[in-house]
């Protein structure tokens, strides 16, 4: 009997109040099908109704029309457990409204858990999120007064302390592939990214779930190479073939093939950036740079970094995403989670084993908000819900982080001339604030694990010295008084050997970094 069916016989398999597994990194991967299908039908009847969804990574563009916002309707959705949030506004007002429960919980953290729940685990123990606001004793992950449920406890293992990350049963699978045969034997020949989409596959099957599959094309039984199923159709209980719109490759594009790895382009072709105070950052974020360490690069502005040392011209940076690919280029904006020319493309739970367990070198991170201690809150802004991602787990175990992020936010502008900076218009919201909202980096933490932890603005420089925030270097041309302490609400330790930063960073050639 097939298992390929109409979108609409796919949704009505899916109960009201099921707890739903959903697949995608920003577009990459994310079965977009089912996201309109689901909405069609329960404005139409509405069913399915009171749904728990859980993902990983953060599913849209930031408008109110793509990925998971397609949900966002009171009394289809009861409860949202998400990684990154920053790009699915519709469901952010529904948790801030108090309309739905909402749990942010570290993008690889739901991962590992998909795979935990898959094997009938005890829970997903770790120490990610320790001291930050997924840990009980402070907020315990709950994002509004309505999420009562405690989801994450602390355990004691061998006399230390750990996070227990609790399961529960997963009804539905929504995943998608590039092509499957009559069977459900599913390849992501064309999918940038193959992300915790078997995981999820796993714990629906192992729940007594459904497994619903998008596709872009159904082929004939036995035509597909085995070696690259990654979805086997014994999970496999419905298939729907996509509309193209409803299956691009990322959002940024129908599809690219540099981004699977079916070809290789030249990154010479990749335009330089202008020179200003996003350029500066990511210039003195690559002086840190170690060629020999694995690296992971953050969104938003650490996104540049990669731009910048292919300007450069640095051969052989070990770079990876949290998506699963190593090597090549990291690909930013709506593609961000891609890379252009990837060595390989893992698993996303797999990635987030190799970060947990201390695999990265180097993790370069936006700096939202720092406070007099050193933390970083990169995940709520008042009715602004970013969410972590997979900032946690990055910087919680890498040996170095770097934050990096504008000084000030809000109508910016600078000038710089003959390798000095000028502030032509201060921001209008401080960065540098006595006290963050949420506490999605623990400087105690990196404290306790002996990080080095630096802080990169296009002015300033801070580090992380025996626990305490310190003023490194300021820019040619900066006053400390009136540009630096001033736009502080706190006075930070200032180093005895305080430095100019490189006036390379302030001119248009290269800088010159490889000799």
């Amino acid at each position: 009997m097939s298992k390929v069916m109409s979108l609409e016989q796919a949704v009505a398999m899916i109960p009201d109040d099921a707890t739903i597994g959903i697949g995608g990194f920003i577009g990459c991967g994310h079965p977009q099908e089912f996201s309109v299908g689901i909405e069609e039908s329960f404005l139409a009847s509405g069913h399915p109704r009171n749904l728990t969804i859980m993902f990983s990574a953060g599913i849209g563009d930031g408008t109110e029309h793509l990925g998971l916002n397609k949900l966002g309707h009171e009394g289809l959705l009861k409860r949202i457990i998400g990684g990154h949030w920053g790009l699915i506004p519709k469901l952010q007002k529904m948790v801030f409204e108090n309309k739905v429960e909402g749990y942010n919980l570290p993008l690889g953290t739901i991962s590992l858990m998909f795979r935990d729940i898959a094997g009938h685990r005890p829970g997903t123990f770790t120490k990610i999120g320790l001291k930050t606001f997924v840990d009980p004793r402070i907020e315990g992950a709950k994002m509004n007064e309505r999420s009562k449920e405690d989801l994450v406890e602390v355990v004691n293992i061998d006399d230390e302390e750990w996070l227990r990350y609790k399961p529960f049963p997963i009804n539905v699978a929504l995943i998608r592939a590039t092509y499957c045969d009559e069977n459900g034997n599913a390849t992501m020949d064309k999918e940038a990214a193959t992300l915790d989409s078997l995981s999820i596959a796993q714990a629906a099957k192992n729940s007594g779930g459904i497994v619903l599959l998008q596709v872009e094309k159904v082929v004939a039984n036995g035509t597909l190479d085995p070696r690259k199923v990654k979805i086997p159709g014994i999970y496999v209980d419905g298939i729907v073939v996509s509309r193209p719109e409803n299956h691009m490759q990322t959002y940024a594009e129908q599809y690219n093939p540099s981004f699977s790895g079916e070809v290789k382009v030249p990154v010479d072709s990749i335009a330089p950036m202008l020179l200003n105070e996003r350029k500066i950052i990511c210039r003195r974020s690559v002086m840190e740079l170690d060629p020999q360490a694995i690296i992971n690069l953050g969104i938003g502005m650490p996104e540049g970094i990669a731009n910048v040392a292919n300007e450069e011209g640095m051969p052989g940076l070990k770079l990876t995403v949290e998506a699963g690919g190593i090597g090549g280029v990291p690909n930013a904006g709506t593609a961000f989670g891609t890379c252009t020319n990837p060595d390989a493309i893992i698993d996303q739970p797999y990635q987030f084993d190799f970060y947990d367990g201390g695999g990265l070198g180097q993790a370069f991170l936006g700096l939202a908000e720092c406070d007099r201690f050193g933390n970083i809150n990169v995940s709520r802004f008042g009715p602004k819900i970013a969410g972590c991602g997979g900032f946690i787990n990055i910087t919680q175990t890498s040996p170095v982080v770097v934050y990096c992020g504008t000084f000030t936010t809000g109508g910016l502008k600078i000038a710089v001339k003959d390798g000095k900076l000028e502030i032509l218009q201060e921001g209008k919201i401080k960065k540098f604030k006595r006290d963050v909202e949420q506490i999605t980096f623990s400087a105690a933490y990196a404290t306790d694990t002996g990080q080095k932890v630096l802080y990169v603005t296009e002015r300033a420089v801070f580090e992380l010295i025996d626990g305490t925030l310190t003023l490194t270097e300021i820019a040619p041309g900066i006053d400390l008084e009136k540009d630096v302490l001033a736009h502080m609400d706190f006075h930070p330790a200032i180093s005895n050997d305080l430095k100019l930063m490189d006036e390379r960073l302030f001119k248009e050639e290269k800088m010159g970094l490889v000799k």
